[in-house]
């Protein structure tokens, strides 16, 4: 599973970066997918924990489904979140892993990352901090985190496998890595794949169930306990008629590195 052929890759990062851009910025405008606190809260969030952390955050949140009670975060725990957006689950790792913890998110759209910012400064998580880069390409040193996380994003990505190497890389020998992501049952047809707004809603880039549960272990993870989240829907008439077609579904699982 390396880069999808057909695709244009550049199209495809500024389709994914316009449309984040409006998820930081205008949380409440009409999207392919659920957002905000009431979708968190049915997926699993703890109302307790979502609480503590900046409400401005989880209006924008757009995750597809929940995995902490899968990533066991501890206390004074190192936590990579892959495509943090504006900040809902490092705010939330952080809550748990307390300050002497450190929690990381990693985003390419700036108006997210200067929004989490924003907010970090502003509710004191001293232990958070934000950087601009691609997952594709982690600028940590290696075994440098105890458990990744990621929720929603590496199915935008055109080149999982290298996803899955630099989680790998970065995580500590039986470091842990729990995410939520969107695959399909079957494979797209082609004019489905390169359709770069499908895309970045987080459709026309899921992988076939099969090939992505190859490319985790390819990296050298194991995966243990998956599920699916049947409390995630895609909302528009075009990702529910995709869904429906392909199998498209939201799972969530534990990978750990030996």
């Amino acid at each position: 599973m390396a880069t999808v052929k057909g695709v244009d890759t550049e199209e495809l990062e500024s389709k994914v970066k316009h449309m984040y851009k409006g998820v930081a910025e205008n949380p409440h405008g009409a999207y392919h997918f659920e957002m905000g606190r009431r979708v968190a809260e049915r997926l699993g969030y703890s109302t307790d924990v979502l609480n503590r952390i900046p409400a401005e955050a989880i209006e924008s949140f757009a995750g597809v489904g929940h995995y902490f009670d899968l990533a066991d975060l501890r206390e004074g725990e190192a936590v990579l979140d892959l495509g943090s957006g504006s900040g809902t689950d490092v705010f939330y790792a952080a809550v748990q892993v307390g300050e002497s913890g450190r929690v990381v998110g990693v985003d390419m759209t700036p108006e997210q990352l200067d929004k989490a910012e924003s907010l970090r400064a502003g509710a004191g998580f001293d232990q958070v901090e934000f950087v601009n880069t691609h997952i594709e390409r982690l600028p940590f040193d290696d075994e440098s985190f105890d458990v990744v996380v990621s929720n929603g994003v590496i199915n935008l990505s055109p080149d999982k496998q290298q996803v899955f190497a630099e989680i790998a890389r970065v995580l500590r020998p039986g470091g842990r890595a729990a995410i939520a992501d969107i695959i399909a049952e079957r494979h797209m047809k082609e004019s489905t794949v390169c359709n770069t707004e499908l895309w970045a809603a987080c459709i026309a880039g899921a992988a076939q169930r099969d090939e992505y549960r190859d490319a985790i272990e390819a990296a050298g993870l194991r995966i243990g306990e998956l599920r699916e989240n049947a409390d995630y829907h895609f909302i528009s008439d075009q990702a529910q008629e995709a869904t429906q077609t392909y199998g498209v579904k939201s799972v969530s699982f534990l990978a750990t590195k030996s």
